[in-house]
């Protein structure tokens, strides 16, 4: 059975920081294609970052290039998302995806993409 446990989430102010975490289980993530959605009240759920160790896949959205940085641990089974110099526009419910239903081929930008998901953790940035 597979487990996606987010944590990490919290308030900032604008330019601040916080590191999510996803605690992976019922999954080796360091073979599995993982991924940061966000979904702000009222819009669509949007991809934030991508990461397919094995397939040499590392994306971003455009939104985030070079404030956001997504990373795992093997030993501890965990996916992160350290985020710098936030801004009121990066508040949004965020969830960890895991393993994408494609081999080749990945919509890595595409929700349907991923088979499992957490439950979400919560940022807002103020202003």
């Amino acid at each position: 059975q597979v487990h996606l446990v987010e944590s990490g989430g919290g308030s900032v102010q604008t330019g601040g920081s916080l590191r999510l975490s996803c605690a992976a289980s019922g999954i080796p993530i360091s073979v599995n294609c993982m991924a940061w959605f966000r979904q702000a009240p009222g819009k669509e759920r949007e991809v934030v970052a991508f990461m397919y160790t094995v397939g040499s896949m590392l994306n971003y959205a455009d939104s985030v290039k070079g404030r956001f940085t997504i990373s795992q641990t093997y030993a501890e089974n965990t996916l992160y998302l350290q985020m710098n110099s936030l801004k009121p526009e990066d508040t949004a419910m965020y969830y960890c995806a895991a393993v994408c239903q494609q081999r080749y081929g990945i919509a890595w930008d595409d929700a349907s993409t991923f088979r499992y998901w957490g439950q979400g953790t919560q940022v807002t940035v103020s202003s």
